[in-house]
């Protein structure tokens, strides 16, 4: 079947492209050209490049339909373009803002720690609970005494280690304290994890590092260092790891210092602010110099010595010989006696019969209940007689001396029977008034312990040789912390390791002399020394009152005493016209040979001694010698 259509005249075609800038009748179901259509979901609907209404609407107009397409492409493309452009601005702008705050927030940071005082940073160990600050500890004038040093501790995992056999021989050569055989057990059974070094230096951690075992490890910590070896040893004490990680360990004090202050030494609130001790570095070192030369000259067992400010109570030096590294703590005796071992204080721990030093107190309490003066004769018969007992003096002196002569000839005998005067309850409240017959309070752990030793029954024999020091055992500290009322005017002292803040008023001490009688007995002590049985210890250009003692080594068992073997101990003041200073020297078993027989009494080796500890440290403490200058004629000396 055939279908015929009326022929229309054809139309000019138009030499233009369709203008795709004309409109479209929306009521044609189309979109402007070239945009998209929004839909109901707020998203854009893609409109087609030839619409059916704009290809009927170009017809009618008489215009080629065929440029539709590229005309809409072209104008979907621009919008593209401008959204494109659109956000890619936006980005910038907010990632400007975000450059801009960051900058802000880095120039306040930097203002502020500019304009704040400077703080060194703090080392911390992330993911441990393990406190490991504690804080130094210096000398009175600031100088270190010791420090944290930062170091390595070594530990194995031997599931990691490919060679164990090679390993362990290898630490036993670097570390010649380890067993290669008991390495190898270790590092080839079923432990997961092994300690091998609880610190290392740099030079054992290079060569930990050489033998290139995955299975040995590092593990940061900080160890305390004590920077002058062993000087101040028995005062500083030592530290030791209490509870310790891989990353951290916990330094703790195990004797002297460190230990009796270790909760002040580990607050981390004060870890910046030094412990200062009343030590001086300086005469520290001279101290313990001398000491030890005097130790080795007199050919003695051992040596202590105290010096201390009369009227403080401030230690400015204080020895123990021979002493210890700190560094390198040597470990505790296990048997035998305390005192053979480095470790044993005896300037604090030792408790001697320390003889004719008491002598002093017996004279100055006889002073102080008026019961004589200088110049009261006292008798020297000589033996006294108690029972069985016999007391004798070193020479017969006669039947009386003055008290100032029993003082400076040291008179068993003339001691023994003021004491009988005094009495036996009066001598032992006026000695527990002095502090000699209860552990020193110093910031030791190891004073907690000395505690004088003397018979529970104060019977009259007792009396008569406590008075010279017989009877009764007590430290050199107990013996200088004593000695200052009779030299600082009668007040009690209260000895310290800790020095005392200058801001703060000196706490007066309990008053147990008048300062007459303080003045009287450093005068017989003055005595002693210019006439007396301590004459080697003038020292030129600074004079010195003191008391020497010589007492025999009691018997281990049995009782009785040594015939051999003593205790010489010195205690002085100085200078004798204006006390400043208490000095102590002890020496234990002493023997000093440069004559034809031995001598051992203290005249002739703990006086000499403690003359040359005053000679060397006076000038370093700032005290200036006394220089006797003659008058030029016509001219009288004054004072002022």
């Amino acid at each position: 079947m055939t279908f015929w259509r009326r022929a229309t005249p054809p139309r000019e075609a138009t030499p233009h492209p369709v203008p795709v800038e004309q409109p479209v009748p929306h009521e044609l179901g189309a979109a402007p050209h070239g945009q998209e259509e929004i839909g109901k979901d707020g998203e854009p609907r893609r409109t087609p490049l030839r619409p059916l209404a704009q290809i009927l609407w170009a017809r009618n107009e008489g215009q080629n339909p065929d440029g539709i397409a590229q005309a809409n492409l072209t104008k979907r493309n621009a919008a593209i373009a401008d959204r494109s452009r659109t956000r890619a601005q936006g980005r910038l702008f907010m990632l400007g803002i975000g450059f801009f705050c960051a900058f802000s927030m880095i120039g306040l940071r930097m203002g502020h720690l500019a304009a704040s005082d400077p703080v060194a940073p703090r080392a911390s160990f992330s993911g441990a609970n393990i406190d490991s600050t504690r804080a130094d500890i210096v000398d009175r004038h600031g100088r270190l005494l010791a420090t944290n040093l930062p170091t390595h501790s070594l530990y194995a995992q031997p599931h990691h280690m490919i060679e164990p056999e090679k390993a362990a021989a290898a630490l036993a050569e670097i570390f010649p304290d380890l067993n290669a055989a008991k390495l190898k057990e270790q590092f080839t059974g079923a432990r997961k994890f092994v300690w091998i070094k609880r610190t290392l230096s740099p030079e054992q951690m290079q060569a930990v590092h050489d033998i290139g075992e995955p299975g040995l490890l590092f593990g940061p910590r900080e160890m305390r260092l004590y920077p002058n070896g062993a000087l101040a040893a028995h005062i500083l004490g030592g530290t030791s790891f209490g509870a310790e990680g891989v990353h951290s360990a916990e330094v703790i004090g195990i004797a002297g210092i460190e230990k009796a202050l270790d909760a002040r030494l580990r607050d981390p609130a004060q870890a910046g602010d030094p412990l200062r001790l009343s030590l001086d570095l300086t005469v520290q070192s001279t101290f313990e110099q001398v000491l030890h030369g005097g130790m080795v000259l007199m050919n003695a067992k051992g040596a202590a010595g105290v010096l201390m400010d009369a009227h403080t109570g401030e230690i400015v030096a204080m020895a123990s010989l021979p002493d210890f590294d700190p560094n390198d703590r040597p470990a505790a005796l296990t048997s035998g006696d305390a005192s053979d071992s480095p470790l044993f204080n005896r300037a604090v721990q030792g408790l001697y019969e320390l003889g004719s030093t008491f002598k002093p107190f017996a004279a100055a309490q006889a002073l102080e209940l008026g019961l004589v003066n200088a110049q009261t004769p006292i008798d020297t018969t000589s033996p006294l007689v108690w029972g069985k007992f016999k007391i004798r003096d070193f020479r017969n002196y006669g039947p009386s001396l003055s008290l100032t002569d029993v003082i400076v000839k040291s008179s068993n005998t003339g001691t023994a029977r003021l004491a009988r005067d005094i009495g036996g309850v009066r001598q032992r409240a006026f000695l527990d008034a002095l502090g000699l017959l209860d552990p020193v309070p110093i910031e030791l752990v190891e004073a907690g312990s000395a505690r004088p030793q003397f018979a529970e029954r104060w019977s009259e024999i007792h009396t008569f040789t406590i008075s010279y020091g017989h009877g009764i055992s007590s430290s050199p500290l107990h013996l200088a912390a004593a000695y200052a009322p009779l030299v600082n005017g009668g007040h009690k002292v209260t000895p310290t390791l800790v020095q005392r803040s200058r801001a703060a008023p000196i706490p007066a001490g309990a008053q147990v002399l008048r300062p007459e009688v303080s003045r009287a007995v450093t005068d017989m002590m003055a005595q002693v020394v210019e006439r007396g049985t301590a004459r080697f210890a003038q020292v030129e250009g600074y004079p010195v009152a003191g008391k020497t003692g010589t007492a025999e080594k009691p018997l281990s068992r049995g009782g009785g005493y040594h015939e051999d073997k003593v205790i010489a101990s010195f205690a002085a003041g100085f200078p004798a016209d204006d006390v400043r200073y208490v000095l102590v020297v002890a020496l234990d078993e002493p023997v000093e040979t440069s004559g034809e027989e031995p001598r051992r009494t203290a005249g002739w080796t703990a006086v000499p001694v403690a003359a040359e500890i005053v000679r060397r440290t006076a000038p370093l403490m700032g005290l200036l010698p006394e220089i006797d200058v003659e008058a030029p004629p016509g001219l009288i000396r004054t004072s002022n």
